[in-house]
């Protein structure tokens, strides 16, 4: 299974944008809104259909930000599931990424 380096994304968005703001690339995209965007820059997965279309943009291939999970911890794994979950508030994400992050800690220094 493959996920994305939201972080390489998140920047190459913003270096390809640079000083535009975010309503006239969402534009220049096409599709895309300015507040997806801003998400994207901080770090969001998009959905797919806005990933293809920011990737097509860039002038990259679609598996240019793919990453395999063997590079990842199962913690990091859940983490970027939990933040690329659209039905879960944002809050409630937060709050279930400081909730694994504090049990994954308890095992790694054997309280659990």
């Amino acid at each position: 299974m493959k996920t994305l380096d939201t972080e390489k994304f998140a920047q190459m968005v913003k270096l390809k944008r640079g000083n535009k703001g975010l309503r006239a690339v969402s534009e220049d995209i096409g599709g895309v809104s300015a507040p997806t965007l801003s998400r994207i820059e901080q770090g969001h997965l998009p959905d797919i259909d806005t990933y293809f279309k920011i990737c097509k943009w860039l002038d990259v291939p679609t598996d240019f930000f793919a990453i395999t999970d063997s590079t990842f911890t199962q913690e990091e794994v859940v983490v970027a599931h939990l933040r690329a979950d659209k039905t879960l508030p944002p809050e409630t994400a937060s709050a279930l990424v400081k909730m694994i992050n504090l049990a994954y800690q308890a095992v790694k220094s054997g309280e659990l």
